[in-house]
């Protein structure tokens, strides 16, 4: 057998002792960690820990697994939001098809849960959008996926709202960029799979009754050359409005989810036109502010509801203290000070429900609320205590994330590591 690995790889170096030259299907369930949020595959796959860390392993033929495994490792490196991949295992014995190594992707939801669960008649157009960003983003890069669907497609809660992650790219192809032709021909597969998946749901009875599949699906197309217009269409104005349409083209871009690449702006006497090369990456801006502040990595919603309260923070200290704090000094006090004893008063129970940054963002949200409530301000320990009494409380055990499953029982890292959890 032969591994490949991307480096940096140390964390693959634990997985070595699994039983690699064993069919998947046949793995003892003692190596295998049950995740309840995952989606349905068309190929065996399999979850196992090691170190703390989550990771998916899925049997494909060794030419898809060659192919996704090159394209994940672009996609990541371009900050295209997809599944990390970890490596590839070939040659098995018995002619066995190869396995592909990807890392959880975690706090994620399948769209199964999220179209069945207890909000799902908010979350449909919501998440449409979500999946259409997804794939305009992808179209941006050159990326024909040629099998997006739902069932293919991670959900994390970001401050509220969805970013949508590719997690399988067998069929997917790269070029240059795509043709109108082959954007359209990927827009329509996605109609037909979404309306199929969604019927699938409403046939099992997990689907609320005023949904209807096909009216869901069919606003695909629609919403993506919605999107895909606003991003890439020139602007013509008048000379003298250029400053102010500059700027709010760009915000607009900005609140569409998108980061603006190079700008293009060519004025004549008639007036001025503009191009703007949006960006494929996952947004950062507000992102990299934030671990610029605070060391915290979290995704890009989150860290705007966050900035502000890092800000509103500093002006509380220098307001206390009658002098100017810096901006750093005051990230690291808001880290310390605030937003930590907040995510630590999280019980044990509840752990792993919703990633840090969300439950802090929520907190947020629960306190502005309370606070609407009384007519006057709760204070943060108020509002902590309730949101964990009545709403983190509320969110189902099954969003649990699986490296904290993983750390609770402890058997699978021991198995896999040959350590106890006491080494």
């Amino acid at each position: 057998m032969r591994y490949l690995f991307r480096p940096p790889a140390a964390e693959a170096a634990g997985l070595l002792s699994l039983p690699w030259h064993q069919p998947l299907a046949e793995w003892d369930d003692a190596l295998v960690l049950e995740v309840p949020q995952r989606g349905i595959s068309r190929h065996v796959v399999r979850f196992t820990a090691c170190d703390g860390r989550v990771f998916a392993l899925k049997e494909i033929a060794e030419p898809l697994a060659r192919h996704e495994y090159a394209l994940l490792g672009e996609f990541e490196a371009e900050g295209l939001p997809s599944v990390s991949v970890l490596g590839i295992c070939v040659d098995r014995p018995d002619d066995q098809e190869a396995i592909l190594v990807t890392r959880y992707l975690e706090y994620s939801m399948s769209y199964r849960y999220l179209f069945s669960g207890p909000r799902a008649e908010h979350e449909p157009e919501r998440l449409i959008d979500t999946l259409v960003q997804l794939l305009v983003r992808l179209h941006l890069a050159g990326v024909y996926w040629g099998d997006c669907s739902l069932s293919n497609t991670l959900f994390r809660l970001d401050a509220g709202s969805y970013t949508a992650y590719m997690v399988d790219a067998e069929t997917a192809e790269r070029y240059p960029t795509l043709s109108a032709g082959k954007r359209a021909y990927d827009v329509d597969l996605a109609r037909e799979r979404v309306g199929a998946e969604l019927m699938d749901l409403q046939a099992g009875e997990l689907l609320p009754e005023d949904i209807d599949p096909i009216q869901i699906a069919d606003c695909l197309p629609v919403r993506y050359e919605a999107l895909w217009d606003e991003i890439n269409r020139e602007e013509v104005f008048r000379a003298d409005e250029q400053a102010l349409r500059v700027a709010e083209r760009l915000q607009r871009i900005n609140d569409l989810g998108f980061d603006v690449g190079e700008i293009e702006l060519v004025t004549s006497p008639e007036g001025a036109r503009l191009r703007v090369d949006t960006r494929v990456g996952e947004p950062g801006q507000n992102r990299r502010e934030f671990a610029r502040l605070t060391g915290l990595e979290v995704q890009e919603k989150q860290a705007r509801r966050l900035l502000n309260d890092v800000h509103s923070y500093r002006a509380y200290l220098e307001t206390r203290g009658g002098g100017s704090v810096p901006e750093l000094e005051a990230g690291r006090r808001w880290l310390t000070e605030v937003y930590l004893p907040v995510v630590s008063a999280v019980p044990e129970e509840l752990a792993g429900r919703l990633a840090p940054a969300e439950i802090y963002h929520e907190v947020l949200e629960h306190r502005w609320f309370l606070s609407e409530r009384s007519g006057f301000d709760v204070g943060t320990w108020a509002a902590v205590r309730s949101y964990l009494q009545q709403v983190l409380a509320a969110t189902p055990s099954e969003l649990t994330t699986p490296s904290v499953i993983a750390d609770r029982n402890g058997s699978v890292d021991r198995l896999v590591t040959g350590r106890s959890r006491s080494d």
